[in-house]
């Protein structure tokens, strides 16, 4: 081969190598997190910076390959492609991970208050749920494995002054482990979906079922993930709250049965142990519900003021910022 043509592939090989060790190297990197424009926020620049430099550890860490890639980008645009208005994959799959949980945590650490704990939303949510009156019934079809419950409370704020007029808003699955908007769910939209107000002493009442443990979907990008760490699916037995007052912070929760073996071993870790009850069986003081239902629960919800809340929040936030400024 002609002597220039030999010194010119070297060149072009050399030059080649010097770009790849700078893109496989932390000075890349650093080029990616300020490529950000002056009109970013500093949130934005933080929160992207750092997620920039998470994903580049990540790869080089585990010297990604492009198959690696391209199968996390198909897994990605399969999460998008499962979900719709009835079924949130995104969040099914954070919740695999522990990052809804994780988030929530964070959330309220910053808050510091001692309202009821939050759990996690969960990816069955419907808003528009029929509201009924206390002491309703959110069974409007019940299969024959179902077992009723009567729930009843007080809705309060942290110092114990009933919130008259709060809104609850609860939803189960059935006792073959299906939400209202499953395929697989013998009902109509919003059975065992409902929302509740409080009387005028934060009273509120309505019966239910007993709740079951269920495997979350497993037909999706998420049970791939499940498949993938050797993990079981299931959930345990719950009910889902989100409970909302004016001037107040909304609350999202979920109860969880005491009795129920994968209470302590949640699929997507969001169990707390303040949140986990005991139902117990109805009996003769209980005249006005034997013989419709099984089971009750009595549990009172504290709400936090949205004000406290936010200033809990902007106070983190603070904090935060000058943390960043050092």
């Amino acid at each position: 081969l002609p002597t220039q043509y030999c010194i010119s592939v070297f060149h072009f090989s050399l030059s080649t190598h010097k770009q790849i060790k700078f893109i496989m190297s932390q000075a890349f990197t650093e080029s990616v997190k300020t490529s950000l424009g002056p009109n970013a926020t500093p949130r934005a620049k933080k929160l992207i910076a750092s997620l920039v430099q998470h994903v580049h550890d990540f790869a080089r860490e585990n010297h990604l390959t492009t198959e690696d890639w391209l199968w996390g980008v198909d897994f990605i645009n399969r999460i998008g492609q499962m979900s719709d208005s009835r079924r949130n994959e995104g969040i099914l799959v954070c919740d695999i991970i522990g990052l809804e949980t994780l988030v929530d945590a964070l959330t309220n650490e910053s808050e510091q208050s001692n309202h009821t704990s939050s759990a996690i939303l969960g990816p069955f949510y419907l808003p528009d749920s029929p509201v009924y009156p206390n002491g309703g019934s959110i069974v409007q079809k019940a299969i024959p494995t179902d077992v009723k419950c009567f729930v009843r409370g007080k809705v309060t704020d942290t110092e114990g002054k009933p919130l008259g007029g709060a809104q609850l808003e609860v939803w189960q699955c059935n006792s073959a482990g299906f939400y209202s908007q499953q395929a697989d769910h013998d009902g109509p939209e919003f059975n065992l979906r409902g929302t509740f107000i409080t009387d005028d002493e934060g009273n509120y009442s309505f019966e239910c079922l007993r709740p079951t443990l269920y495997p979350i979907p497993y037909d999706g990008p998420a049970g791939d993930l499940l498949k993938i760490m050797d993990r079981h699916p299931n959930r345990p037995s719950h009910i889902h709250w989100r409970v909302s007052h004016p001037g107040y912070h909304t609350l999202i929760t979920q109860i969880y049965d005491a009795e129920c073996p994968y209470t302590n071993n949640d699929s997507v870790y969001a169990v707390k142990d303040d949140i986990i009850v005991h139902f117990e069986k109805v009996d003769n003081k209980d005249k006005d519900l034997v013989g419709k239902v099984e089971y009750k629960l009595d549990y009172d919800i504290s709400l936090a003021t949205e004000s406290s809340i936010q200033e809990a929040r902007a106070a983190a936030k603070a904090r935060q910022d000058a943390e960043i400024k050092l």
